[in-house]
């Protein structure tokens, strides 16, 4: 497709057969008013005018006055198969009237149904199920597991690694503004990042997607000078941040707050291999790669060819709902059962059914399927808008899990400054489409939708960016 370079170019919104419920709550100002006074001042919100929104649809949301917005921010990477998507809103409806709450001390059907259809979709060994009602909750569980299984304490992450704000996985959540002044990293270290694009080394061919950086390097087939360098710092870490023997390392398959950031081929491979040497376990965060979001694979860690030793998530595992689980071995699973561990929501029958609806949808409606091809033809169109403007340093990702990377100009990674990327970003959701934010400077928009979009939704998506670019460069000028 040729695009206009015309800021007249006004992409149409694709057709939606839904019709919203009126809106019948408190009007817009006394709503701001109540969120100012009751709600607190930490939950930030979106856009200069908040958004008051009031029903969704699958792909699409609808505010108060009955105006529409395509998600491409899913409540941040969190509906999977669409917003009150009908069988599981069914299934929750069902159960509701049926049972809410037993605690687990007690058997209850869902439970256990939802345990074997959860494990049967992993590898073996991991087979056993934890579950809980976030995702930080899962990385505080499985970071006391590492410790508890080893009887070791060092855990390592990844800087601009995100995996939740409770007091222990802030420890790991290596992003600057996430921190508090309190103690909370005792036994935490962070390793370079093997970010390809904003890190020393990187080059054409080093990531698993559709598309690469603009680097260019002269590796021959096979051979990741860059995957090699990132080793060495691992290494360096291994060899002088922690002890003989550590309890752990955690990483995302992408990172995703930290705005889509994907680490050389083979590189995680390796660095799980040093982890185990010295008695580690190798902890994969899918909170926002997991159920099938990547296209090629159902989870994020397939894609690297590695099996962890315990594996969290939530977000997209609920479609909304509140629930997070961990999944791991038998063996690790048997420590934490030498004392009482326990979670009074973790496992409620609605969560379970919920949960299991969930899986069915994925594969009824072949989403996993759909984030590939809808998610590849996405980036191949965005990286042609990356090739037209030089404040697109980057395009990169898998599947459904998109990040573009402002910058101030090619030749440097210097982030957009914030209120240029602020007004693209309002342009955006002006013309329909909501997109997210991430990145240390928050400097990447971050494309992670319902993975039922169409195609003619990402058509959309990328012309709305696009005019939005077009109206950037005019104000520039």
């Amino acid at each position: 497709q040729k695009w206009k370079s015309s800021v007249s170019l006004q992409a149409k919104m694709p057709p939606c057969d839904f019709v919203p419920e009126k809106y019948q709550s408190y009007a817009y100002d006394h709503m701001l008013k109540i969120r100012e006074r009751n709600v607190s001042p930490s939950l930030v919100t979106y856009y200069k005018k908040p958004l008051l929104l009031h029903q969704g649809y699958m792909q699409w949301l609808f505010d108060y006055e009955g105006q529409r917005y395509l998600d491409l921010f899913a409540g941040i990477v969190t509906i999977s198969v669409g917003h009150c998507h009908p069988k599981v809103t069914v299934a929750a409806q069902k159960q509701l009237a049926r049972l809410w709450h037993t605690t687990n001390i007690y058997m209850h059907p869902s439970i256990q149904e939802y345990a074997e259809k959860l494990t049967s979709l992993l590898p073996d060994p991991l087979k056993v199920v934890y579950l809980t009602n976030s995702g930080s909750e899962a990385n505080d569980l499985a970071m006391f597991l590492a410790r508890i299984y080893t009887r070791n304490f060092d855990i390592i992450c990844f800087r601009g690694g995100y995996h939740g704000g409770s007091p222990y996985t802030l420890g790991v959540t290596s992003l600057g503004p996430y921190k508090h002044g309190v103690a909370n990293d005792f036994g935490c270290s962070t390793t370079m990042l093997p970010d390809v694009f904003r890190g020393p080394w990187g080059g054409s061919h080093c990531r698993d997607s559709p598309v690469q950086t603009i680097r260019k390097c002269s590796c021959s087939e096979g051979v990741c000078h860059a995957k090699d360098q990132y080793i060495e710092q691992f290494k360096d870490t291994l060899n002088t941040c922690v002890p003989k023997k550590i309890a752990g390392f955690i990483a995302e398959p992408i990172q995703g707050v930290n705005g889509t950031v994907q680490y050389p081929k083979s590189f995680l491979k390796e660095a799980y291999q040093l982890v185990r040497e010295r008695g580690g376990l190798c902890i994969a965060d899918e909170v926002q790669t997991g159920f099938g979001r990547t296209g090629s694979h159902f989870w994020g860690f397939q894609t690297h060819d590695v099996v962890p030793d315990i594996v969290t998530m939530a977000k997209g595992i609920g479609n909304g709902f509140p629930m997070g689980a961990v999944v791991t071995t038998k063996e690790i699973a048997s420590s934490l059962a030498q004392n009482l561990h326990f979670n009074t929501y973790g496992g409620n029958p609605v969560a379970c059914v919920v949960g299991a609806a969930v899986l069915d949808a994925i594969e009824e409606d072949g989403l996993q399927k759909n984030c590939e091809e809808v998610g590849t033809y996405m980036l191949l169109e965005l990286a042609k808008l990356r090739d037209k403007f030089e404040i697109i340093g980057d395009v990169r990702g898998k599947g459904l899990m998109i990040g573009i990377e402002m910058v101030t100009n090619k030749g440097s990674c210097h982030p957009l400054p914030n209120e240029e990327i602020n007004q693209i970003w309002e342009d955006c959701k002006d013309m329909g489409v909501l997109i997210g934010r991430g990145g240390l400077y928050r400097q990447t928009f971050r494309i992670k939708p319902p993975m039922c979009i169409t195609k003619r939704d990402a058509e959309f998506a990328v012309e709305v960016f696009h005019t939005a670019l077009e109206r950037h460069m005019k104000r520039a000028t």
